[in-house]
């Protein structure tokens, strides 16, 4: 199985993790993170998943008690924990919730970072629904988007939201005001469209920390905490979260050279690239560069600082982890309906 065939396989079955086995011996577990590590470092998505996997992943052997098997589960902050004999067969397996009443297997600090929602377009795509309600208030199943998009990131610690608005701000700020549960929202007036980042510039002098930005027409079933990690690690001043997209070509596909002469042919490739799925973390200078009072998108500023020898980092989800809501179609499929 290739990198991408076992990321779309995830996708399928809807795990974070699948078993590699070499017929039937077992070799080693690979993970959404060990795929976005690859994909991250440029391995080809076209490769064998051999290639990326970490076989110096701890497992226990069958004698080990349960209980020092839950410790190194807890330690490992490890989904499941396979039980390899002494020959390297796989004879059974702990998953976390065998283990622990809680449900995630994470333990790591918060991180109380600020959170920045572009919340002031007139979402358009979804006429005429959005000629009611804003887009932001969209339901997803008892909530609007907007809250989910809140409570993910309040999952990981972040308490402070700022919100951009401007068509109808007046329903966000109350609709938000009559829930049962209070976020700290600060919302600041879009008072002309300025971009899909224009209006940050407005925040200067209050973000001091690297911080948070997410549209309002998409969710990512990813833990943003990974983001957040890849990004100090790696230096970055702005990250882009991506989304992997492929496509086959349902034809062969043929290189030429000079004088049309044939150098390669390919039959009905599969093209890979990463989609920008709006959600960002930008250090706090970034806002500096972002010019006051003009029109200004996201890509405007990637240029501007990749243009000074500055890092844009992009850090790879699944295309099943995205879950888009932009136009009717999509809005359709995220909640259900077929």
């Amino acid at each position: 199985m290739t990198v991408l065939q076992s990321l779309k396989t995830m996708d399928e079955v809807m795990v974070k993790m699948l078993f590699v086995f070499d017929g039937k011996q077992f070799l080693s577990i690979l993970t959404i993170g060990d795929i976005q590590r690859a994909i991250i470092k440029g391995i080809d998505m076209n490769a064998s998943v051999t290639t990326i996997l970490d076989r110096n992943k701890k497992f226990v052997s069958p004698a080990e008690p349960r209980e020092v098997i839950r410790e190194k589960m807890l330690k490992l902050r490890a989904e499941c924990m396979p039980v390899v004999d002494e020959q390297g067969n796989l004879v059974d397996v702990y998953f976390w919730n065998d283990m622990f009443k809680h449900s995630e297997p994470d333990h790591r600090d918060k991180i109380e970072l600020p959170v920045v929602i572009m919340a002031g377009g007139k979402g358009t795509r979804l006429k005429p629904i959005t000629n009611v309600i804003p887009k932001p208030l969209v339901p997803i199943g008892d909530k609007t988007i907007l809250e989910v998009i809140m409570n993910q990131f309040e999952g990981i610690g972040c308490k402070k939201f700022y919100m951009s608005v401007n068509y109808k701000a007046d329903m966000m700020e109350y609709y938000l005001s009559q829930l049962d549960h209070k976020y700290d929202i600060e919302f600041f007036m879009e008072d002309k469209p300025l971009g899909t980042i224009g209006s940050v510039s407005l925040l200067k002098g209050k973000i001091t920390t690297p911080f948070f930005v997410s549209n309002c027409d998409s969710i990512n079933d990813q833990n943003y905490r990974d983001v957040y990690d890849y990004h100090v690690q790696n230096n970055n001043d702005l990250t882009i979260v991506t989304m992997v997209k492929s496509f086959r070509i349902p034809y062969g596909v043929i290189e030429t050279g000079e004088d049309g002469i044939m150098i390669a042919l390919r039959e009905k490739p599969e093209l890979n690239y990463q989609v920008n799925t709006g959600a960002y973390i930008l250090n706090p200078e970034c806002i500096d560069e972002i010019p006051e009072g003009e029109f200004f998108h996201i890509t405007h500023l990637m240029e501007k600082i990749k243009a000074r020898g500055g890092r844009v980092g992009c850090y790879p989800v699944s295309e099943g982890s995205w879950h888009d809501m932009g136009e009717w179609p999509e809005y359709l499929k995220m909640i259900g309906v077929k």
